[in-house]
């Protein structure tokens, strides 16, 4: 495997090195039918420039001729990055996302599985009325007020902390529309661990028609009771005298243990908005879910008990103990999409337009998996778990070789220390300044005030 220093170094003198140079990037915006005319900004010079424009925080353009000693025109380079076809972005960085499960090495998974995370995010684009038709701002916002969002939907590694799959979709659309684009990157034998906006009787038993396994935090909705042997409704959606209130639709098959047990879930006799009549015909009747519960003593925790719904059933291999520790592992996929929007700052896009801004999404993608793939080389040098290696250590470093001197030998990157039961309040103690809240468009506030109020 390739050291730090030897990755570093050739992302710094080729910044196109991890998409295989620039020859093969041209080659793949040629393969999606991409014509330029000859002259320096072509697609591959255009890349190199987008991607070291992402990698220091999305800075100005006007930055970019301090970082390669070019003499870029702001114009030039906006033209020429408007004319990069989408399709070829997309193939560019997926020529390097798509190896990112080749880093799992099978001793290092867990328990013989590769373990995929799942969640949605957001991010804002600037106030143009394409953007606004397209990703629509919150409803509560009045016009002129709020900034278009798009919802994404990530799916990640747990081990590497690469990006797998992302979806872009408008803030009123739900999660398990996209689950065709989910699932397309999942392999019998993976397992998926997302939060209870996953956990249904359908995405459960799609999962298992494909032999990949599930862990989910059980959805409010239902209704979960461990006493042995307990009643269950006979029909799912219908009420009868002799249920009670309260009583499971699940029908109770075995204890495994305390708070553990094994049940059937029923399917529901709806068919959801999101899934065509053949899906819904190849449904099965029931389905062999595993539920368990456990508590959570340590202090100054939000939630303090958490129920699972896992297709995981050998509790002989999968003790409630490990698939408990599992789901603790599920706040990585927080803790990567605050590096990807916070510290690398994709909180807030830049392009005005639809494609633009779909194009700043992939480049970010690009650039994010970057850094993982240095961590996952700095983690196997040092003997430490990639997830302790410090991901604004890695940018720093990547950034700073674009404008220091060539490092010769090995580079350690920092270590964070393990801090378990580790508790961080959501609050803040630098205050906002006392400034009113936008409640009209900003034109609005330049115009001149009425009379009777000059007057008064």
């Amino acid at each position: 495997m390739a050291s730090v220093s030897s990755t570093l170094q050739r992302i710094k003198s080729d910044p196109l090195s991890c998409l295989g140079g620039g020859d093969r990037v041209n080659e793949i915006f040629a393969k999606v039918g991409h014509v330029w005319r000859k002259c320096p900004f072509n697609p591959a010079h255009t890349m190199k420039l987008f991607i070291l424009q992402v990698l220091h925080g999305n800075t100005a353009i006007s930055h970019l001729r301090h970082l390669t000693g070019e003499d870029v025109k702001d114009a030039t380079y906006c033209e020429a990055r408007m004319k990069l076809p989408v399709e070829g972005v997309a193939a560019a960085v997926e020529s390097m996302c798509g190896d990112c499960g080749k880093c799992s090495e099978e001793s290092r998974q867990w328990l013989g599985h590769r373990v995929l995370l799942a969640d949605a995010t957001s991010a804002s684009t600037p106030d143009e009325p394409v953007l606004q038709d397209l990703w629509p701002q919150p409803s509560a916002q009045k016009p002129g007020c709020g900034f278009p969002l798009v919802k994404l939907l990530g799916m990640l590694d747990l081990l590497t902390g690469m990006i797998v799959h992302l979806s872009l979709m408008c803030m009123n659309v739900h999660e398990m529309s996209q689950l065709p684009g989910l699932h397309a990157m999942l392999k019998a034998g993976d397992v998926l661990l997302a939060d209870r906006g996953f956990c249904s009787f359908w995405h459960l038993a799609m999962l298992a028609q494909s032999s990949v396994n599930a862990v989910f935090r059980a959805h409010q909705r239902q209704i979960i009771d461990f006493t042995p042997s307990r009643p269950h409704r006979r029909h799912k959606g219908k009420k009868y005298k002799r249920d009670k209130k309260g009583t499971p639709t699940s029908r109770y098959v075995r204890r495994l243990g305390h708070e553990d047990q094994l049940v059937e879930w029923v399917r529901p006799a709806r068919k959801p908005d999101w899934m065509t009549a053949e899906q819904f015909e190849k449904m099965p009747a029931k389905l062999l879910i595993r539920e368990l519960r456990y508590h959570i003593i340590a202090r100054g925790r939000r939630t303090r008990v958490v129920t699972v719904a896992t297709t995981l059933t050998d509790s002989a291999r999968y003790s409630k103990r490990e698939v408990a520790r599992l789901y603790g592992l599920r706040w990585e996929i927080e803790t990567n999409f605050r590096h990807l929007k916070t510290t690398m700052k994709m909180d807030q896009l830049k392009c005005k337009t639809v494609e633009g801004a779909i194009k700043e999404l992939m480049i970010f993608v690009l650039v994010y998996n970057v850094v993982r793939a240095a961590m996952v080389l700095a983690a196997d040098h040092q003997g430490v778990d990639p997830n302790r290696i410090s991901f604004i250590d890695t940018l720093r470093r990547l950034r700073s070789f674009f404008q220091a001197p060539a490092v010769q030998g090995p580079i350690d990157l920092k270590v964070n220390p393990v801090r378990p039961g580790r508790c961080c309040p959501r609050v803040i103690k630098r205050r906002i300044k006392p400034y009113d809240l936008m409640n009209r468009p900003r034109g609005e506030y330049a115009e001149p005030a009425p009379e009777k109020e000059v007057m008064a």
